[in-house]
């Protein structure tokens, strides 16, 4: 996968912003169902657990197509 600038209304735009903003998106979604489920109260820091997760979608993101045919 070849990244390359995103055209957003005449500003160029990095793809790294656009693959962490929908990083963002699914962050709050999964944040929202751990919530419901429970699944936060069994954490130690739930803010450094929800970065942690921030983290782990980003870099599925990112290298998640490199790594499959």
């Amino acid at each position: 996968m070849r990244f390359a600038e995103v055209d957003l209304f005449g500003v160029y735009v990095a793809p790294v912003s656009v693959l962490m903003i929908t990083a963002w998106v699914v962050t709050i979604g999964l944040r929202r169902l751990a919530v419901r489920v429970g699944l936060l109260r069994w954490v130690w820091h739930p803010a450094l657990f929800v970065f942690a997760a921030y983290v782990i979608i980003l870099s599925s993101l990112m290298f998640g197509p490199r790594v499959l045919p």
